[in-house]
């Protein structure tokens, strides 16, 4: 996990990782975190959050939080998504988490195949990069977490739609209570189309 990290920390340069979490959910905003690490200090066990247990999740969370030497998380929102789509609203988040860093990286892993067009004087994109670099699966740690707190946080406000179970993605119950109830204030309207075709549903201000 740590051979892309190498060749720049031989030679005393900074390394940020760059993921995202939520691109494909029907309701929340994306979140992306950038993330510097220690070279003097492994993390264990980093990998891709989606194969992480939420125990271990939140572990390495602490852990990523209390030894990076840099990290930042930003969102960008459901309204920015509809307005921008889902990729341009993407590299937002990510802009924004680079921007925040309190210090400058050498050079910016970023998840996929897509340059943000990020501040960094080198930026390097990774295919599955949050499974073969550790600063990456750093990021997708930060950024998964947070989100999915997030969405916890929301099933608070609209209790109806269960966010806390499904986190906004797409699942048959999730799609059924969009489908009872109509689109709340945080879902993606560009994403429902199809899915609001397929049936009635009574508007969330008839509800209120």
């Amino acid at each position: 996990m740590y051979t892309y990290e190498k060749p720049y920390w031989d030679e005393a340069k900074l390394v940020c990782g760059i993921d995202e979490a939520g691109r494909g959910p029907l309701a929340g905003p994306v979140c992306a975190a950038a993330v510097i690490l220690d070279p003097n200090y492994t993390i264990e066990g980093l990998n891709d959050s989606k194969k992480l247990s939420e125990k271990k999740r939140d572990l390495l969370f602490e852990e990523i939080k209390a030894h990076a030497l840099s990290y930042c998380i930003a969102f960008a929102t459901e309204q920015e998504i509809d307005e921008y789509n889902i990729l341009q609203a993407t590299f937002m988040a990510m802009k924004r988490a680079y921007d925040g860093l309190d210090r400058s990286a050498d050079v910016a892993f970023v998840d996929g195949n897509r340059d943000p067009g990020l501040a960094c004087n080198e930026t390097i994109c990774i295919v599955k990069g949050d499974a073969k670099s550790a600063s990456v699966a750093a990021a997708s740690i930060l950024a998964k977490v947070t989100r999915d707190r997030y969405m916890e946080m929301l099933d608070e406000q609209y209790p109806q739609y269960l966010f806390k179970v499904h986190k906004g993605y797409p699942t048959k119950k999730h799609v059924e209570t969009l489908l009872e109830h109509g689109p709340s204030p945080v879902h993606r309207q560009t994403f429902l189309k199809k899915i609001l075709a397929r049936g009635t549903y009574k508007t969330a201000d008839a509800e209120a």
